[in-house]
């Protein structure tokens, strides 16, 4: 994908808004909701999904129903800013499953982790696998103790 901007109109809004809030409606019951018939509805999808705009869709799980109850913001503070080792922390990450998120961040830290793990142990054990052979300035977590808004949809007809 390029970096020009993609323009959608606002069905095409309507059709993402629906899709966030449930991504399991069928191509009749999306159809229905925004107005069109299937093979219209159907079009626009594979152009969202062509151009980039939708991604893929995907499940939303309650970690702590199974047993993953502690979500904890890690903060990253490193000397270190060339492009081939912010390369290999990306590939070093993205080897622990236990991180769901992660950003490269401007101010006074330069990295965001949001970690989701089964208790104080399980953060443990994903703290020995993160700085296992990076050198880090400073690394400090955040725990959550309650989500007040997560994984929340975007009303892009409001946007």
């Amino acid at each position: 994908m390029n970096d020009e901007l993609i323009q959608i109109d606002a069905i095409d809004r309507r059709i993402l808004t629906f899709l966030q809030q449930d991504g399991s409606l069928s191509q009749r019951e999306l159809a229905d909701k925004v107005g069109l018939s299937q093979n219209a509805c159907w079009r626009r999808l594979q152009r969202l999904q062509e151009t980039g705009v939708l991604r893929h869709l995907q499940a939303n799980v309650d970690l702590a129903a199974l047993g993953l109850d502690l979500t904890v913001f890690v903060m990253i503070r490193t000397r270190h800013h060339s492009k081939e080792w912010a390369e290999s922390f990306r590939a070093h990450v993205d080897k622990i499953p236990e991180v769901v998120d992660f950003y490269r961040i401007g101010g006074d830290w330069d990295y965001l982790l949001k970690v989701v793990t089964r208790g104080m142990r399980g953060y443990d054990a994903f703290y020995q696998k993160l700085i296992t052979g990076f050198d880090f300035s400073t690394v400090t977590g955040f725990f959550s103790m309650e989500a007040m808004l997560s994984n929340r949809p975007t009303d892009l007809t409001r946007l």
